[in-house]
């Protein structure tokens, strides 16, 4: 449940853009969000307001994020990893316990909601099946990186 004392609004900004700068130097996920993100501040700026309404309740988002990923070519399980394990050391370097366990609780659920409807979308015969991001997020804190 989202909670106005869970974080600031600085901690939200600094979240994303300290992991979207991660992202954008990564040899694996750069060449996507790169190739899809025309305006770099519009996005980052619709990531504050979606972590902000996620983590603080502030209900700034609007937006519908299945449509534009399911739209994407060829993702896979090694990718949302990835995705995944950015975001965790971005979290963890927050120094903040409480917005770690949060957010990163958060991530892994909407990466294995948009991972189901990916699979859904692009007819997978078993959807989200051994993609291992539901277990993945309950053992989290026993790996240092993802798989």
């Amino acid at each position: 449940m989202p909670d106005p004392d869970l974080c600031t609004e600085e901690d939200v900004v600094r979240l994303v853009h300290t992991f979207y700068s991660k992202l954008r130097n990564d040899a694996m996920l750069a060449p996507i969000f790169e190739s899809r993100i025309v305006d770099w501040d519009q996005h980052l700026a619709k990531m504050v307001d979606f972590w902000s309404s996620a983590l603080r309740g502030t209900a700034r988002y609007r937006g519908a994020p299945m449509p534009k990923h399911v739209a994407l070519p060829g993702l896979t399980t090694q990718l949302f990893h990835r995705w995944l394990a950015l975001f965790r050391d971005t979290t963890q370097a927050l120094g903040n316990a409480d917005l770690q366990e949060r957010a990163d609780d958060l991530a892994h659920r909407i990466a294995g909601s948009l991972w189901y409807g990916y699979q859904a979308r692009h007819g997978a015969d078993h959807p989200a099946v051994g993609c291992g991001l539901a277990a993945d997020r309950h053992s989290r804190n026993t790996r240092e990186t993802a798989p």
